[in-house]
């Protein structure tokens, strides 16, 4: 069963998707919906990495409302920055941070918080997922900044996949 459906929960999101984006439920939708379903997870297989294995469940609820607050901070200091633009300009940087998470899973999931979190980009990642270069919008200090994203957002990673 595993064969035909590697990831069920995908398939039947394909599904539903198909149906909503076409707004229809006809024969034909129905048959291209379910053949969507059912292929692509499964030619998709090969290029999905190892499965994930979380370590502390908890620790995922934590992170994510500690996110959803950094994310709302962050709007309201970048909106400020990009207010006050005329009369001081922001002190955009780029920060290399060194990285102790090698977990791919992990490494994913930081750079959609990076993503996510206004005033952060992430640019590149060292061959060897040691060093982080991080785009800030407006940096004061590079030190206590390091250290807030690791202390905020790499440990409580390590913690879930490592």
């Amino acid at each position: 069963m595993s064969r035909l459906f590697p990831a069920p929960l995908l398939s039947v999101a394909l599904f539903v998707l198909w149906l909503l984006l076409n707004l229809s439920i006809s024969p034909g939708n129905l048959l291209l919906g379910a053949a969507l379903g059912i292929l692509a997870p499964i030619l998709m297989a090969p290029l999905r990495p190892q499965h994930a294995h979380v370590r502390r469940p908890w620790a995922i609820a934590k992170l994510i409302g500690r996110v959803g607050l950094d994310v709302i901070h962050s709007n309201l200091l970048v909106a400020r920055g990009v207010l006050r633009a005329g009369s001081t300009p922001p002190r955009s940087a780029f920060v290399h941070i060194p990285l102790d998470l090698r977990d791919a899973h992990g490494l994913a999931a930081l750079s959609m918080i990076t993503t996510v979190v206004p005033g952060t980009v992430w640019s590149e990642l060292a061959l060897d997922r040691s060093v982080l270069l991080l785009h800030v919008f407006d940096l004061e200090d590079e030190t206590a900044f390091i250290e807030h994203f690791k202390h905020t957002y790499e440990r409580p990673l390590m913690e879930i996949f490592e």
